[in-house]
């Protein structure tokens, strides 16, 4: 469990099942000799107190890592709300900031930009110019009885929860980082060839 209450976590959502890349595990295929999820939490770290992975399959892969390593407290894989759960549930911190691991080209000012941004809002995400990102996106630990609340009646809508939550997008139509998810086995042969 991480203890501080000051600063903001980073989590790294690394617990999907992947099912456009056959199941394999998104988060531990290798984009430039380094697994998505390391992408992601090499450009968190910079910007927020500590990182922690939210993983629910090969939990000693993402330990060697070094990095706190939580896991959904709700069973079947019932999405990125679940693990965003888990982080409110299981770290102590006022706010979050929650990226997938699919999306390894975040901006160096993710969190500042998020917060410039934010008003009085308990939630804020990532719209950049042509389509909202709402896992990419920075909570407030007071929604948590909300998210549980959301979850239990069997919702899954990432979307509608930010918005019934108070939330609103931040535009990030300005900024020069690409906020593209590697989905599929060809997404991550592009990649590998731009780079």
């Amino acid at each position: 469990m991480v203890k501080d209450s000051s600063a903001v976590i980073g989590v790294v959502l690394a617990g999907g099942k992947a099912s456009r890349m056959a199941g394999k595990d998104k988060g531990l295929l290798v984009l430039n000799d380094k697994p998505l999820w390391q992408h992601v939490a090499e450009r968190l770290a910079p910007q927020v107190e500590s990182v922690v992975i939210s993983a629910n399959r090969n939990l000693d892969a993402y330990r060697l890592s070094g990095l706190p390593v939580i896991e959904d407290t709700l069973g079947d894989f019932p999405g990125p709300l679940a693990g965003m759960l888990a982080a409110l549930q299981q770290c102590e911190s006022e706010w979050f900031l929650f990226c997938p691991c699919d999306t390894p080209y975040i901006p160096g000012d993710l969190l500042s930009c998020l917060v410039a941004g934010r008003g009085q809002a308990p939630a804020v995400w990532v719209h950049d110019g042509e389509r909202d990102h709402p896992v990419i996106a920075l909570l407030h630990r007071d929604l948590l009885p909300r998210l549980e609340a959301w979850l239990a009646q069997g919702e899954r809508r990432v979307m509608k929860f930010m918005y019934e939550a108070g939330g609103h997008a931040v535009d990030f139509s300005d900024c020069r980082a690409t906020f593209a998810n590697v989905n599929t086995p060809e997404d991550l042969a592009r990649w590998q060839e731009k780079s």
